[in-house]
């Protein structure tokens, strides 16, 4: 029991009430959207993520016992594209249920996530923080010149900006222009959604950016707040935490859209896309999370034998990284014979967003990081480095282009004009993809292109995507195009069986196997990659 101010002991409700009538969720952490496909990681993974949480609020709704939830924000770390997909949760529960959101501090994600709910609550200490959107980009060039290591970044085009933080020593009028757009999208579009969800006037919520609020009793008269009230003064004796009522939550009853007629296949591609298996790594340093392609292509064709799956949802979070891995995942999307929606997470830029050119419909949030239709190609040069310390790596070979990638020494003319001959050409064939799947001249790809960055709202203007929406949505478009109704179920497809083992082992073992230290960049000599240290905050 979770709530120590409760007057009642932990146990017993109220003279004849016999169930809870009002539950406490709690709402922290970042909320990734599908919980790891690999059962180890599963097992490992502490963090909730939005398939968790959707399906206990749709249990919620379908409670005919309970009267209210309270949302108890705390350490809620999510970004913008999940909070307003939170938001619609809230909102879908608020329609069945009173619903409270208590926030102890009002950031720009939290009190977007909390305006599904029917009353924001804060108390009277609350920390405002809706201070505007900003970004910060840490550049490297000088400090690694200064330490006798250079940086060869050749680049299509002008707005690529993935290895510049490495070769240079300051922000380009480019990528500052690019940024700058991005950051007034994302920002018009809060203020639109948080103008709609609390029926204020846009210039109103505009406002508390250009004018902060300090302090709750200010929020609440601009009409952030409904209440100013600290958590005890919500909570009634029938209340209880989640965790006390989870043998109640039964799965609402379908009355159609059951298994025998059919169901919609979740493929993710998430983290860094490689050539290989998709891996998790967890040291600090180089961790993360990567989308290999041979994983991905595999749970497609899974996905593709599997008789029950009538579409396919492509759940695309990812900044891209190798060109070669990239034109596999689309190549298998684009022979896919069932409809395949694409839904993009926080990012599906480079990348990211060649492996969904293909899919019959796009959707993104209006805060996703899109676009950066751009091919990159570089490397470090150790060369007075090496000299400083000592060291004398010396090469032999047959041709002038076979050490070409080492580090020991800078491109030559010869080897240079190979790279930029070899991204120009990857780069043609990343517009002649995008034209061919959206309907658009290579011409005005082009235009789009260039290594450009779009926010989500901006994309579905350009024609880059069809739609807003959110894994939810996608979900539903899938059910459209393949006739099925909506609620019918869905699963998350991942590779067969690989081996003797069991697949629970098998994927354990993979899991282990993947625990190495490996460099902070994609593999592979030519990259689709936006840079992963773009985060807006």
């Amino acid at each position: 029991m979770n709530i120590p101010f409760l007057k009642s002991d932990g146990n017993t409700l109220p003279g004849g009430v016999t169930r809870p009538t009002w539950i406490v969720l709690d709402i922290a952490g970042e909320y990734p959207a599908l919980s790891p496909g690999n059962p180890l990681a599963a097992l490992l993974n502490r963090q909730d993520t939005q398939e968790a949480l959707m399906t206990r609020l749709e249990r919620l709704q379908h409670a005919d016992w309970l009267h209210g939830v309270l949302f108890r924000f705390g350490s809620f770390t999510a970004g913008l594209s999940t909070s307003r997909t939170l938001r619609d949760a809230f909102a879908r529960l608020s329609e069945k249920k009173r619903t409270i959101a208590y926030l102890p501090t009002l950031s720009m994600p939290a009190l977007l996530a909390a305006s599904g709910a029917r009353e924001i609550v804060a108390p009277e200490s609350a920390e405002i923080n809706l201070l505007g959107l900003g970004l910060e980009v840490t550049y490297l060039g000088e400090f690694l010149k200064k330490h006798g290591i250079g940086f060869e970044n050749l680049r299509i085009r002008e707005y690529k900006s993935a290895l510049t933080r490495f070769s240079d020593d300051r922000m380009d009028d480019f990528n500052r222009e690019q940024l700058g757009v991005l950051l007034d999208s994302m920002e018009t579009a809060w203020v639109k959604d948080l103008a709609e969800t609390r029926g204020l006037d846009e210039a109103a919520v505009r406002g508390w950016l250009d004018h902060p609020i300090s302090s709750a009793a200010a929020a609440r008269e601009a009409g952030l707040l409904d209440r100013v009230a600290y958590e005890d003064e919500l909570i009634g004796p029938a209340t209880r935490p989640i965790s006390a009522v989870l043998d109640l939550l039964r799965p609402p009853r379908r009355s159609n859209g059951g298994s025998d007629a059919g169901r919609i296949a979740i493929v993710p591609v998430v983290g860094t896309i490689v050539t290989g298996k998709s891996q998790r790594n967890p040291l600090p340093l180089f961790g993360g999370v990567s989308a290999g392609s041979d994983t991905v292509v595999a749970a497609l064709r899974r996905a593709a034998e599997d008789k029950k799956t009538k579409a396919v949802v492509l759940y695309v979070d990812s900044g891209g990284g190798s060109a070669l891995a990239s034109d596999l995942i689309w190549r298998e999307v684009q022979q896919l014979q069932k409809p395949v929606v694409a839904v993009m997470g926080r990012v599906a830029a480079s990348g990211g967003y060649y492996v969904l050119a293909a899919a019959k419909t796009v959707l993104a949030s209006p805060y996703t990081i899109t676009g950066s239709i751009g091919v990159v190609s570089g490397k470090p040069v150790l060369e007075e480095f090496n000299r400083r310390q000592g060291l004398n790596p010396e090469g032999v070979s047959r041709h002038d282009t076979a050490l070409m990638y080492s580090s020991a020494r800078a491109f030559n003319d010869t080897q240079r004009h190979l790279v930029e001959r070899s991204i120009e050409e990857v780069y043609q064939r990343f517009i002649k993809r995008v034209a061919d799947g959206r309907g658009m001249t290579t011409a005005r790809v082009n235009e789009l292109g260039r290594g450009r960055v779009w926010s989500g709202q901006d994309a579905l203007a350009l024609g880059l995507i069809d739609e807003l929406g959110d894994l939810h949505t996608a979900v539903q478009r899938a059910c459209e195009l393949s006739g099925l109704p909506y609620g019918a179920p869905t699963w998350t497809a991942g590779p067969k069986n690989r081996g003797p083992l069991p697949e629970f082992a098998q994927e354990a073992a993979d899991e282990a196997a993947s625990l190495h230290l490996t460099a902070g960049l994609p593999s592979g000599q030519v990259m689709m990659w936006l840079d992963s240290d773009l985060h807006i905050r």
